[in-house]
């Protein structure tokens, strides 16, 4: 089941914000948490704050339990841009664009979380089954080049 959680209105710009929001999809919650709760970033608060909120309407409007949850999107999306000027030499002006973002999370429990043991156990897995299957092929022969003949 997917639960949601948006923050409309995010004073900040979205190309800041979705540098966060890159590092944090496809994780589960906890280590999405980790990593946002450790980031230096003005964008990591902001999202820190959408992935609980996610996480809270998880628990409490869907009953779903919060170690086997997954962030499956998060998305920062446009917002509205305020423009004010800033005066400028010789009486002139020039614009200042103060952008906004909407902070999407999506969190799911359908995606399965893969962890380093789950890994290494499907490549030993992939390994074995490799070695008991065809014998590896020589690499084929690159064929020879026919040398350009020169009529005098």
């Amino acid at each position: 089941m997917e639960v949601r959680a948006i923050y409309k209105y995010a004073k900040i710009s979205p190309f800041k914000a979705r540098e966060i929001t890159r590092e944090i999809q496809g994780l589960p919650v906890s280590a999405a948490l980790d990593i946002v709760a450790y980031s230096p970033k003005k964008a990591a608060a902001l999202v820190n704050k959408t992935l609980k909120s996610a996480v809270a309407n998880a628990e409490n409007n869907a009953n779903l339990k919060v170690d086997g949850l997954v962030v499956k999107e998060a998305i920062v999306g446009e917002g509205p841009t305020m423009k004010r000027m800033m005066a400028r030499a010789r009486g002139s002006g020039s614009r200042i664009l103060k952008r906004s973002s909407h902070i999407r999370i999506v969190l799911t429990d359908e995606i399965k979380i893969e962890t380093r043991e789950t890994r290494k156990a499907a490549k030993k897995k992939a390994g074995e089954a490799k070695a008991e299957g065809e014998p590896l092929k020589a690499s084929a022969k690159k064929p020879k080049r026919k040398e350009a003949t020169t009529k005098k």
